[in-house]
C-alpha cells in the first residue's frame, strides 16, 4: 500500500445480489490502485449475498460487511451505505453489485481528481451492456467548469453522469450532506449531480473505466414501465435551470419540454390496447400526476386528460405550459 495514495472508500449497497455480487467484488480486487476499503451494506437479503460477502471478508481485511438491521427503500439504503465510508477517506465510489469496474478505474479517475482539486466529481465512459456510453463529450478530457457541463445537459446535451458506479466522488461533498441522495428523487443519482456541480468542476477520463448492466429487476423495471426519466429530467429543469440557465433560456426550455411531456403522455393513453391494460395504465397516470403535482401543475382528472389529449392533436393549451 502506497502512504501517497490517498484513501477510497468504495461502496456496494445490496439486496439479494447473489447472482453477480461475486464478479462485482473480483473487479474491485483486481484495482490497480491498493489504498482502497471496500464496504459492502447488505440489505437485509435473502439469498446467499451476506455469506459471499462475508468470505471475501475474511480473506481481505480491506473488505467490510455491514448488515441493515431493518430492510430499507432503495435510496434511503443508499444514504446509509455512504455513510459506512471511513471518515479518512478523500475519495468516494460506489460500485453497484451488479456492476463492475475495470482495473484501471480508480488510478485514473483519483489521478485526475488529484491533478484538480475543484473537481467534485470525476466520471468516464461506461460499457453500458455491449454499447459504450457516455461519450457525449467526446475525447475532451480533464477538467470541464461545473456550470458548463449542467447548462449543456439542461438545454438537450446527452448524458455524462450515468449511474452511482459511474462516478468518483470527492468524500468531504458526501458527508457535508446528512442525505446525500434526495430520497424524493428515483433518479437521485443524476439530481444530485446538478446539485454538487454549482460549486464544483466535473472531471472527465474518455476511457472506458466501469460497466453498467441492465436487466428487469425493480428499479430497471420501474423505469422503463413508467418512463421515469421524462418526469423527472422535467423535474431536474424546473429545479436547477434557474442556477445554469439565463431566464429567457429556461422558460423556452421549460415550455418545449413540458409539451414534449403531455405528448408523451398522450401516445401512451392513447396507443392500441392501452385501455385493456386498466391496472398498469392507472399506475403510469397516478405516477406522472404527482410528478406534474411536484411541478405545481394541475392535476384534476378532467384538465389533464384535456393536456394531453390536445397534445396529441397538436393543439397545446398555453394555460399548460404555465408552470412554475
Amino acid at each position: 500500500m502506497s502512504g501517497a495514495e490517498p484513501l477510497v472508500s468504495i461502496v456496494t449497497p445490496v439486496y439479494n445480489g447473489e447472482k453477480y455480487l461475486r464478479e462485482c467484488m473480483d473487479s474491485v480486487l483486481a484495482q490497480t490502485y491498493s489504498n482502497w476499503e471496500y464496504v459492502i451494506v447488505d440489505n437485509r437479503s435473502t439469498d446467499k449475498t451476506h455469506e459471499i460477502a462475508a468470505g471475501y471478508a475474511r480473506r481481505d481485511p480491506r473488505i467490510r460487511v455491514v448488515r441493515n438491521a431493518e430492510f430499507l427503500p432503495l435510496i434511503r439504503n443508499w444514504n446509509h451505505a455512504l455513510r459506512q465510508m471511513d471518515p479518512a477517506a478523500k475519495y468516494c465510489k460506489v460500485v453497484h453489485a451488479d456492476d463492475r469496474l475495470y482495473p484501471d478505474c480508480i488510478r485514473r479517475m483519483v489521478n485526475l481528481a488529484e491533478k484538480h482539486p475543484s473537481i467534485g466529481i470525476v466520471s468516464a465512459y461506461r460499457m453500458d451492456e455491449d454499447t459504450i456510453g457516455l461519450t457525449a463529450l467526446g475525447t475532451r478530457a480533464g477538467c470541464i467548469p461545473g456550470r458548463e457541463v449542467c447548462r449543456w445537459r439542461l438545454t438537450g446535451g446527452r448524458d455524462v453522469f450515468g449511474s452511482p458506479t459511474s462516478v468518483l466522488l470527492r468524500a468531504d461533498l458526501v458527508r457535508r450532506r446528512r442525505d446525500f441522495y434526495n430520497e424524493q428523487f428515483l433518479h437521485a443519482d443524476i439530481e444530485v449531480c446538478f446539485d454538487l456541480l454549482r460549486n464544483t468542476d466535473f472531471g472527465m477520463v474518455p476511457e472506458v473505466l466501469t460497466y453498467t448492466r441492465r436487466h428487469n429487476e425493480s428499479v430497471t423495471s420501474m423505469v422503463k414501465r413508467f418512463r421515469t426519466n421524462k418526469a423527472e429530467g422535467l423535474l431536474i429543469l424546473h429545479k436547477y435551470g434557474p442556477h445554469y440557465l439565463t431566464p429567457e433560456e429556461w422558460e423556452r426550455m421549460r415550455k418545449r419540454r413540458l409539451k414534449h411531456y403531455y405528448r408523451f403522455l398522450a401516445k401512451r393513453v392513447f396507443q392500441r390496447d392501452a385501455w385493456k391494460q386498466r391496472q398498469q395504465l392507472r399506475e403510469f397516470l397516478n405516477y406522472h400526476r404527482s410528478a406534474l403535482a411536484r411541478l405545481g401543475a394541475g392535476t384534476g382528472t378532467a384538465r389533464f386528460l384535456m393536456y394531453i389529449a390536445c397534445a396529441l392533436a397538436g393543439a397545446f393549451p398555453e394555460r399548460a405550459s404555465a408552470v412554475r
